[in-house]
């Protein structure tokens, strides 16, 4: 928790040397996180974390493809019931200290009411899904994991197109850390906790064909 590191911190008696130091760098980066947004283009999909440019590369056609058909779903649920926005990749989430491009992100129609046609930044969404690759794994799961929760995202999703899994997790508010919820394969239900009434079958986002017939459900229901 956040009140213990800072306690941890105010107990060791070089603990304003050590604010200082620390205030200067952050000073640094946030010199150079301006910088980076300056930079960054519609082209490129980079992020600011701790101080630096994360380049992504190139993914595999089945995270392409869970990402597609995931979006493909969420979108539609979302757009048909006015629930909000959905947005994937290169929409710029922007935290205390970093800037993420997450795979897919949904915000409540409350908090999507207030975005602009020229904004970049966006607030931390409702939902926030990852999709694992071999570069990005370790920061899906350690300083995205952490991040998110600390800044009150409400649900968490990552998803693993190799196991065709979807580990679900949700935000517990008294410690601002994520609580597993389940951990899903292809024969299980996914079910969403901010969006209301949005319930898939997990195989819909790996299958082609189950996500097309799941599309045609959820319209159905939604009409």
């Amino acid at each position: 928790m956040l009140s213990t590191r800072v306690n941890d911190l105010l107990e060791a008696p070089d603990a304003k040397l050590v604010i200082e130091r620390a205030q200067a760098i952050l000073a640094d980066e946030a010199q150079r996180r301006r910088a980076f947004r300056e930079w960054l283009r519609d082209d490129i999909k980079a992020e600011f974390i701790n101080g630096e440019v994360i380049m992504h590369s190139p993914v595999k056609r089945r995270h392409l493809d869970a990402s597609k058909y995931l979006e493909n779903l969420l979108q539609n649920f979302v757009l048909i019931n006015d629930l909000g926005v959905v947005d994937s990749e290169k929409a710029l989430v922007g935290l205390t200290r970093n800037d993420y491009e997450p795979d897919i992100c949904y915000w409540n129609s409350e908090t999507a009411n207030s975005f602009e046609d020229d904004q970049m930044e966006h607030p931390a969404p409702d939902l926030i899904v990852e999709i694992l690759s071999k570069s990005t794994t370790g920061r899906d799961r350690g300083v995205k994991f952490e991040d998110y929760a600390a800044h009150g995202v409400q649900e968490y999703w990552i998803i693993d197109p190799v196991r065709k899994s979807v580990e679900q997790y949700q935000l517990d508010e008294p410690t601002m850390a994520f609580a597993s919820v389940a951990v899903l394969y292809s024969n299980d239900t996914l079910t969403a906790i901010t969006v209301p009434g949005f319930q898939i079958p997990v195989q819909a986002i790996f299958d082609k064909q189950i996500n097309l017939e799941t599309l045609r459900v959820l319209l159905k229901k939604s009409a």
